[in-house]
């Protein structure tokens, strides 16, 4: 036997008010509208919810015993409602996020890590990739948003582009290289050094290399390739190698052992952001994380 919800519930405010008048108050009925879906109840029950006192009602064992369920269905109403509420706010729901390694090292996880303290009750999902990879979870809705260059946001895909920053590219050794010596590092300066590259597939290999030629270097001697950041920047603060890595989202690695060297170039503009499907609208909690970041 199906019972209508809302009956159940208005039931149970009946017995907490004492009164049919003083529940229709609460609820925003009149008494008597309020008493024909008491009538509409029995008569789907097949039984009686009150006894007659005189003129009051009484509620019996059945109206008792329904008047429970009725508010335990409020109770999720409300709960409901306020998740709801919540959700529409950006204070509670899941965010889906798409970030290269780089991006997603200390830049984005102190960001995700402030996130999470601020709005306990939204849940982070981060994944990392390369390019290919990267568009194929926007594009597939595996992710909400990607945090990355601008590069990344092919328009011929559908997909758009918000700035956050200039995350530039610059040319990185370890604290005491030669280099940092000299007044003026000059393209024949970065072609006489050996060179640690990022993997082939990544958007910052393919800057660097167009980078560096624009710049007049014509050769590197590459000995060593890695898709680790971590990997990347250990080996350079211990050897005479140098790499090139975005400024700011590497910023909080360098310490005492790395330094970027003052050799710039237009090329080197990176500008870094969100980056999400045309189509979709940002969700509460993505436009709230955006907020966290800028």
């Amino acid at each position: 036997m199906k019972l209508d919800p809302k009956h159940l519930a208005q039931l149970s405010v009946i017995i907490e008010a004492g009164s049919f008048q003083a529940a229709a108050d609460r609820l925003g009925l009149t008494q008597p509208a309020l008493s024909r879906n008491m009538k509409a109840l029995e008569n789907r029950l097949g039984s009686t919810l009150f006894n007659r006192d005189g003129r009051k009602s009484v509620p019996n064992a059945l109206g008792l015993r329904l008047a429970k369920n009725g508010q335990a269905i409020r109770l999720a109403e409300e709960q409901a409602s306020v998740l709801a509420d919540q959700s529409a706010q950006g204070i509670v729901g899941e965010l889906r996020i798409g970030a290269p390694p780089i991006v997603a090292g200390r830049f984005l996880s102190h960001a995700i890590a402030r996130f999470i303290r601020d709005n306990p009750n939204c849940v982070v999902e981060l994944r990392t990739g390369l390019v290919h990879e990267l568009r194929r979870m926007v594009e597939h809705g595996q992710v909400d948003v990607i945090l990355g260059p601008k590069s990344l946001a092919d328009p011929s895909v559908g997909l758009v582009f918000d700035p956050l920053i200039d995350d530039r590219v610059g040319i990185m050794c370890r604290t005491g290289h030669p280099l940092t010596s000299r007044q003026q590092v000059m393209p024949s300066d970065l072609e006489a050094q050996v060179w640690l590259a990022h993997s082939r597939g990544s958007l910052l290999r393919q800057q660097t290399e167009s980078a560096m030629t624009a710049s007049g270097v014509t050769s590197m001697h590459i000995v060593c390739e890695t898709d680790s950041i971590r990997s990347a920047l250990e080996i350079v603060s211990e050897t005479d190698l140098i790499t090139t890595m975005p400024r700011a989202t590497t910023a909080s690695y360098l310490e005492d052992k790395l330094v970027f060297l003052d050799f710039d170039h237009p090329q080197f503009h990176r500008p870094l952001g969100a980056i999400r499907r045309a189509q979709g609208s940002a969700n509460p909690i993505e436009t709230r994380f955006i907020a966290t970041l800028k």
